[in-house]
């Protein structure tokens, strides 16, 4: 008996690129007798391995058709069993020289481990209990050029996983779980906003300013125009545009662009969720993202009890809430509230063996404090607000003490997940932050404008509005007990190979 696995190599071990050589001669041969593995444009498939399994019955014997790539085989003289690979999982095959014709055996015996083959039989249950398929017709459908590697010795180096991701989707299950399950997550996050009246929308990836973010853009080059063109790296300017326009309830889930640094946490393009609401603020925007990841965790992981690198994360309950002074205060023992000029920030930093720059002001020290000691220590979801005005240039000021704003991210295993504000809606207060931002990004290197159409819709007027955008890769990680966010993404951003 002769076994075959998923790299198809016999007792007499071949190397990958003697097997190409083989398998390249075995299409030769097929040309040379007036067949193309390749011309098939269709197969008329009735199921899917997993409806054969659902569907099965010991009284009825049920003629199906399936196709799918086959994974492995044993060659047994005049019937030899396979397993065939679809879109729903395995399922064996059992194909027998007398049912198909001698010549379609040895046809089959000569296929290859990652051929695409179809079949015609019924379902009937072996002896030894699994559901197969009793082959009465079989088709090559495509040729595979390349063995496929082992799972457990031939597809371990991520870096080959990442850049060959069709390759890892075949021989690692587990991963194609993964995204069957971003897929549901984005579908649930969809019908989460849209049951609450949000209207999804699209806005451009491409425009004509630099803005002076803190994140830098790419850069492209428009050649009717003959100007340089910016691939966004935030959608908000464009979704609070429509809340001035009468869109009350709005939201973007796509792709956002920053020229910057590739870690676990960090892709070049990444998946955003933006939402804008009208007449809200961010305790409104603290309440949504709540009730989100608990209602997408339970749809799609049927508990709010998540295992996440180590821990369990749990995402019922009523989420943890402290102002970024107050985190500060209980990690570092350090009394911001008790700051009355920068000077006297930077001192008290500096006395409790802390160095922050020396231009720092009260706000950026608080920021910069809870940088260096409160965030690894945030591992169960908590709401972390009122973030200083230096750091925070699109967020309302709070009434009552302007140096700080409405706004809030929230973090879950140390790892910020999202960010919201009660939006500024004052045109002239909006300016003079965007000149004081563009300022600091010129003084860098970087041409960065304002955005004056933007000022000119809130000259125009916006209403009271809340804002929340959260990362959908790491909301992803979370749900799927992943490590990098390169392991949920179907084609993360990689490094030419020289």
């Amino acid at each position: 008996m002769a076994e075959e696995n998923m790299n198809g190599r016999q007792p007499a071990e071949q190397s990958a690129s003697e097997q190409s050589q083989i398998r390249l001669g075995k299409l030769k041969a097929l040309a040379s007798q007036g067949m193309n593995p390749y011309e098939l444009t269709k197969f008329d498939r009735t199921h899917l391995s997993s409806q054969v399994v659902a569907e099965f019955s010991e009284e009825e014997q049920k003629t199906v058709s399936i196709a799918g790539r086959m994974v492995s085989r044993r060659i047994m003289g005049k019937a030899s069993f396979a397993h065939l690979l679809d879109l729903e999982g395995k399922i064996q095959i059992y194909v027998r020289r007398d049912d198909v014709g001698e010549e379609a055996y040895r046809a089959f015996k000569d296929f290859d481990i990652g051929d695409i083959i179809g079949v015609t039989g019924f379902s009937f249950r072996t002896k030894t209990g699994e559901i197969s398929i009793h082959v009465q017709q079989i088709t090559l459908l495509t040729k595979s050029l390349h063995p496929l590697p082992e799972k457990f010795h031939g597809l371990q180096d991520t870096d080959t996983r990442y850049r060959r991701r069709y390759l890892d989707l075949i021989v690692n299950p587990e991963v194609r779980d993964t995204f069957v399950k971003r897929s549901r997550i984005i579908n649930e996050v969809r019908a989460f906003l849209n049951r609450r009246g949000y209207l999804e929308v699209d806005t451009p990836v491409l425009g004509t300013l630099e803005i002076g973010a803190a994140a830098r853009p790419f850069v492209t080059h428009h050649n009717a125009l003959d100007i340089d063109m910016f691939l966004r790296i935030e959608t908000e300017l464009h979704l609070k545009r429509l809340i001035v326009g009468g869109f009350e309830k709005v939201y973007e889930i796509g792709r956002i662009f920053r020229n910057e640094g590739m870690d676990t946490r960090h892709n070049p393009e990444f998946t955003s969720v933006e939402l804008y609401e009208a007449y809200t603020d961010f305790h409104g925007m603290m309440d949504l993202i709540e009730d989100l990841f608990k209602t997408v965790a339970r749809n799609v992981c049927g508990t709010t009890d998540v295992p996440f690198q180590g821990d369990v994360i749990h995402l019922g309950g009523e989420w943890a809430r402290l102002s970024m002074r107050e985190a500060v205060q209980k990690y570092s023992g350090i009394d911001c509230f008790a700051w009355q000029s920068d000077e006297q920030a930077r001192a008290d930093c500096a006395a409790h063996g802390f160095k922050p720059d020396a231009n720092f002001t009260m706000g950026e020290c608080v920021n910069f404090l809870f940088e260096e000691t409160v965030e690894e220590n945030l591992l169960q979801p908590t709401f972390i607000y009122d973030y200083p005005i230096e750091v925070s240039p699109l967020a309302k000021r709070k009434k009552d003490d302007p140096m700080y704003t409405e706004r809030f991210e929230f973090f879950i295993k140390s790892m910020e997940f999202g960010n919201a504000f009660s939006e500024l809606n004052d045109p002239i207060d909006q300016r003079q932050r965007f000149e004081k931002q563009v300022a600091a990004k010129r003084a860098q290197g970087a041409n960065a404008s304002v955005d004056e159409d933007f000022v000119l819709a809130l000259e125009y007027g916006m209403p009271p509005t809340g804002g929340l955008g959260f990362g959908l890769d790491r909301f992803v990680m979370l749900l799927t007990d992943s490590a990098s966010i390169r392991d949920v993404l179907l084609f993360p951003t990689m490094k030419p190979i020289d």
